[in-house]
């Protein structure tokens, strides 16, 4: 090659190195690309300790993942709504205390086969509870195969399925998935999912009205084996507590529009308790169980939203079960994990409302592990968990001077995770393996009338609804509705 070539080879080197020198400072130096507004970041500390991603994926990398669309999809099929004098609205029935007064006489006995089964229905794994409405059934679900949430509408009468409403969740199964009970009014359904997502619906049609991610909107903390807050409505109301930025907020069920939100300093976090209006001290209040701390929250018109008072005295991990309003300025509070009971007693000082303990009770004398006791004739009545020692995996009678009455002795529980309610003086109890037992709701003893083994799966844990005679229950996999009525 002549000089001349040589030069013009060396022109070309130092050329394409300059452009590729260019190119990759570009590169270097260039913003990054903003998120879509499709988009968002992944709290991966929330979503990996409850289940929801693989671990491989929550090392504190930073990964887009795509949007919920809440409004999602629409089915409906050939079932009709049912016939249902009464109504079962939400969690723990009409009165948030687990008690029926049925105006259909029950039976105190069954024969050899049980309860006559009227229905039964396929669900994805979980512990999710079911609400009544005027003929219809609504449950939340997760279909395992399309990866996502679905709320669900039955016909009472014989549980063909009405309509469904699914939006894409993945979420990968942690002791099952779904374990919420959607609120129903006339005009709307309210659930929670698996991951926090909120979704508002009209009640007939189905047909979507709002969403709320409050991982997104909130920074909501997944809670581990994920939400187990049922949603309340108040009125035309849908009260939740996300924790994160907002301890407690107000919902308008038409609209979507947030009304009012408690501020949350303090930092605490959304725990599986559920929100419970009582009256205390004269004035309408919504008390919560927070990962944190014990608060109320006025629900009166005039300021609805306000943090009335807040106390950290309770708190611990295992907070499922939802406080108990005993009277004016009582409540009680009960938990897993060795938590133990607590009788929380409320006053006014210098203006403020004070919350302090009145008594507090080891595992062994009285806790519920999951459910929440029932309160009924001033005494409480749960199963102990098995940190009860002695008294571990009974049924236990308490007075409110936190001094137990009687326990069921040898007749024990499986692990004492199922649930219980009440109706006409009657207990029904769901152990965890699928028996149903019915007692006499005494308060000078333990006395079993009868019993079945109703279901035939596992993780029986999923809260009850009694309507018109007819007793909705669940296993890990299958919803079933038995006639208890008086034939």
């Amino acid at each position: 090659m002549d000089r001349f070539g040589q030069q013009q080879l060396l022109i070309a080197i130092v050329s394409m190195m300059s452009l590729m020198a260019g190119g990759f400072l570009f590169l270097l130096f260039k913003s990054p690309a903003s998120v879509p507004a499709e988009k968002r970041l992944t709290d991966y500390a929330a979503e990996r300790a409850a289940g929801t991603l693989p671990e491989e994926l929550g090392s504190g990398k930073t990964t887009v993942v795509e949007k919920v669309d809440m409004k999602g999809e629409f089915a409906s099929f050939d079932g009709k709504p049912g016939k249902s004098e009464m109504n079962w609205p939400n969690f723990r029935g009409a009165d948030f205390n687990n008690i029926v007064k049925s105006k259909v006489p029950l039976a105190k006995s069954w024969p050899e086969g049980g309860p006559p089964k009227l229905w039964e229905i396929d669900l994805g794994e979980g512990y999710a509870g079911a609400a009544v409405w005027k003929g219809c059934v609504y449950i939340i679900d997760y279909d395992e195969e399309k990866d996502g949430d679905v709320l669900r509408a039955f016909s009472f009468d014989d549980g063909k399925e009405i309509w469904r409403r699914f939006y894409k969740a993945p979420t990968k199964a942690n002791h099952g998935v779904s374990r919420t009970v959607p609120a129903v009014t006339e005009d709307y359904i309210v659930s929670l999912g698996p991951r926090c997502h909120t979704l508002c619906v009209s009640r007939e049609t189905g047909d979507f009205r709002w969403g709320i991610d409050m991982v997104e909107e909130y920074g909501t903390k997944v809670p581990k084996w994920y939400a187990g807050q049922c949603p309340l409505i108040d009125g035309t109301t849908a009260v939740l507590a996300p924790g994160g930025k907002a301890l407690m907020i107000g919902v308008d069920c038409k609209t979507g529009k947030v009304l009012w939100e408690t501020p949350n300093p303090n930092g605490w976090k959304m725990s599986h308790s559920s929100i419970v209006p009582m009256t205390l001290l004269g004035k309408k209040t919504y008390v919560y169980t927070s990962l944190g701390g014990v608060i109320g929250v006025s629900a009166e018109e005039e300021d609805c939203g306000t943090l009335l008072w807040e106390t950290n005295v309770w708190t611990n991990a295992g907070l499922w079960p939802s406080p108990v309003a005993i009277d004016d300025s009582r409540i009680f509070l009960t938990g897993g994990f060795g938590a133990g009971s607590m009788m929380l007693g409320l006053k006014e000082e210098g203006g403020q409302i004070v919350a302090e303990p009145i008594y507090e009770l080891e595992p062994k004398t009285f806790s519920c592990e999951q459910q929440t006791p029932i309160f009924y004739k001033d005494h409480l009545f749960a199963i102990l968990p098995k940190s009860g020692q002695s008294r571990r995996l009974q049924f236990a009678c308490l007075n409110t001077e936190g001094e137990v009455v009687w326990a069921s002795g040898n007749d024990r529980f499986t692990q004492g995770l199922g649930p219980f309610l009440l109706a006409n003086d009657l207990f029904y109890l769901l152990d965890d393996h699928g028996e149903l037992i019915m007692a006499e709701a005494s308060l000078s003893g333990y006395k079993v009338l009868a019993k079945s083994q109703v279901l035939h799966g596992h993780d029986a844990w999923g809260p009850m609804a009694l309507v018109d005679g007819k007793l909705i229950l669940r296993d890990s996999r299958k919803m079933i509705c038995l006639d208890i009525s008086e034939q």
